[in-house]
């Protein structure tokens, strides 16, 4: 079996044909079921017996992980150290390949993390035709019921009854800092309180129980203090925080005196960071919604920090370029797609910025997604004058 590929399988050759196989480990020699022949350049398969297997491989913690099962998790079948040295090579790869930079970190564990189990506070269901809550498998629809015990990678604190659902209802639940659960049954609270409170440093953060929230306890904490590393915030500097959500990151720059302007797409989200944002005093500050590209031509043309938090699609060339443009002194760009990353960073190094630092972060274990945090800074003998200066 060859290197491990950006998507949780492993690149196999076969008459010349690339085939992405899934439950294997790079140097292992497995059978291989072909499980999708529909693409010219490709195949995707998965590996169904291993003949012989890498030291990292290990017994997968949940009874339904594996071929034809639950397609929640990728690596349910790697050591903890195994995963994140997969997480730590793909980043690298992608990197080098799509923006030609070279980068020797390596992806680190979420604090408090226990053995990557029960760390997911945000989970949705489909109840099967018993009844049963039950998750999707792998690039389809079929339904694969959770374990009597509950998802092993789900938050205690929110698992929800296993049996007794409407066909075909779907479950959602989430967890707060407090462990407080809210349950939403086809989109309808049942349960629970519709905003959630997250604490993290120092504030108290109002969430929709169904909005966007990281969903690893220990991952807003880690996030905002590798972004306030990284840009090293100082008193009475302005900030943009694009892709803002509820205000995670304005919020802690506002404590430290920057003024800030949050742009998101969510007008509930936005809602919720000028409430969050008024909550910590951070006069001067906004938050408006709508478009990044769009709301970007009315903000203004200098500032000096960019917090970028971009969807998995990234935050593409023309964003990038309107960031750049404003000439910030540094820029902290948060990803969760390590080929997305890659692309803008190489626009930002094709307009001036050079990659200072990237740490990767293990907020998804038994996964294949990784968070990374990018910071960049303008080259030249400028670059650490103060951009609205």
């Amino acid at each position: 079996m060859g290197a491990v590929a950006h998507g949780g399988h492993c690149v196999a050759r076969h008459e010349g044909r690339v085939v992405f196989v899934r439950h294997t480990l790079p140097g292992e020699l497995v059978t291989v079921r072909v499980t999708d022949t529909g693409h010219d350049r490709f195949w995707r398969g998965d590996a169904v017996e291993v003949h012989e297997a890498a030291p990292e491989r290990t017994e997968a913690p949940c009874p339904v992980s594996g071929p034809g099962r639950c397609g929640g998790c990728d690596f349910q079948h790697v050591s903890l150290d195994g995963q994140r040295a997969l997480k730590t090579a793909v980043v690298a790869e992608q990197l080098q390949r799509l923006a030609g930079l070279s980068w020797d970190g390596a992806v680190e564990a979420a604090p408090g993390d226990v053995g990557g189990l029960g760390w997911r506070t945000r989970m949705r269901y489909h109840a099967d035709d018993d009844g049963v809550l039950a998750l999707r498998r792998h690039r389809d629809h079929a339904l694969q019921p959770v374990p009597a015990q509950g998802c092993p990678i789900s938050d205690p604190r929110g698992r929800p009854e296993r049996t007794g659902w409407t066909r075909g209802a779907v479950v959602e639940t989430a967890v707060d800092s407090a462990g407080t659960r809210t349950t939403l049954v086809d989109g309808d609270r049942v349960e629970g309180p519709a905003l959630l409170h997250q604490e993290v440093d120092g504030s108290s953060l109002a969430v929709a129980a169904d909005g966007f929230w990281q969903v690893h306890p220990g991952a807003a904490a880690t996030l905002v203090e590798a972004v306030l590393e990284g840009l090293e915030p100082q008193p009475g500097e302005r900030a943009f925080d694009l892709y803002c959500g509820v205000g995670l990151f304005a919020v802690a720059l506002a404590r430290r005196g920057l003024q800030v302007w949050g742009v998101e797409s969510s007008r509930s989200a936005v809602a919720h960071a000028r409430r969050n944002l008024e909550a910590v005093g951070a006069e001067g500050s906004r938050a408006t919604a709508g478009r990044v590209a769009q709301v970007l031509r009315r903000m203004p043309g200098r500032t000096d920090l960019v917090v970028l938090d971009p969807p998995r699609t990234g935050a593409g060339p023309e964003v990038v370029r309107a960031v750049l443009a404003r000439r910030p002194r540094r820029i902290a760009y948060v990803a969760c797609d390590p080929a997305a990353l890659a692309r803008d960073l190489r626009t930002a190094v094709d307009g001036g910025y050079e990659l200072v630092s990237l740490r990767g972060f293990d907020l998804f274990p038994m996964t294949h997604h990784v968070e990374c945090v990018a910071v960049l800074e303008r080259t030249g003998s400028d670059a650490r004058s103060s951009g609205s200066r």
